[in-house]
């Protein structure tokens, strides 16, 4: 019934910041960026991989995202990588704090989070 995860949406409390972030700090493609008048909204589509996408959007007033303790919900996105020892090091060159890097118990895989300008929980993990 379902193919795929078309896209994931993220709703920033600061465009500009978020646009660098997810643009220059992650590497993310821009696909289109569309600001919309009628709401003082902009909607940005980014490419990640061949065929996933991220829709960065603004809104006005938006209420922070609970997080600790965790709420229900969308817990966290996690970014598929292929050497999370160099990607780790690489965010925390610009600056971005990093957790130290865990195994998954089930699996056996190397994984770690961060976060993005608005808290948003992000996930490593090593393919």
């Amino acid at each position: 019934m379902l193919n795929k995860i078309h896209h994931v949406a993220i709703i920033c409390s600061d465009y500009q910041r978020s646009k660098s972030f997810y643009v220059e700090t992650l590497g993310l493609k821009v696909i289109k960026e569309t600001y919309r008048k009628e709401r003082n909204s902009y909607k940005l589509d980014l490419r990640i991989g061949e065929t996933e996408q991220i829709e960065l959007f603004s809104f006005q007033g938006t209420p922070e995202r609970p997080s600790y303790p965790e709420a229900r919900g969308l817990r966290h996105l996690a970014f598929e990588v292929n050497d999370i020892d160099s990607v780790k090091k690489s965010l925390e060159d610009k600056e971005i704090i990093v957790e130290p890097i865990r195994v998954d118990e089930l699996t056996g895989k190397k994984y770690t989070f961060f976060q993005d300008p608005d808290g948003l929980p992000l996930e490593l993990y090593e393919s």
